[in-house]
């Protein structure tokens, strides 16, 4: 555990990135406010994944929430187009991220941690939802 932390303030000290040094899991307000966002949605489910909970359309999941663990940044991760991201990345990179393991198949990240933009985030995820829910069900939104 020590040696995280030491590793943690190394890479802190060393890099243009605001790492916080101590981190901690995602709010309870947080949370719930995230889940309020994604259950709204038609036939969305939510399902833990991975040790963090995922929200799924037709068992697609179209948003989850990482970073629950000792030495993460507690985020959400959406379905996105590299089109789409390269304005959030650009534009509040102390916000949004590519997420590793998705981020190549056009997924972006958003920290949870510090201020959130909750009406850009809800617009994210409901884009994120378009991509991944059938036609049917967007019809009815």
């Amino acid at each position: 555990m020590l040696k995280n932390i030491l590793l943690a303030r190394a890479f802190h000290v060393c890099s243009d990135y605001p790492l916080p040094l101590m981190n901690k899991p995602i709010s309870p307000a947080a949370l719930e406010r995230l889940r309020t966002i994604c259950l709204v949605l038609p036939e969305t489910t939510e399902k833990v994944a991975w040790g963090d909970p995922t929200w799924r359309v037709r068992d697609k999941i179209f948003a989850m929430q990482k970073g629950n663990h000792s030495g993460a940044r507690p985020s959400v991760w959406l379905k996105s187009t590299n089109e789409a991201r390269e304005p959030l990345l650009a534009g509040r990179p102390k916000i949004f991220f590519v997420p590793p393991y998705v981020g190549h198949k056009g997924w972006v990240g958003a920290h949870l941690d510090g201020r959130v933009p909750w009406s850009l985030l809800q617009e994210l995820i409901w884009a994120s939802y378009r991509q991944i829910a059938p036609k049917r069900l967007i019809a009815s939104l």
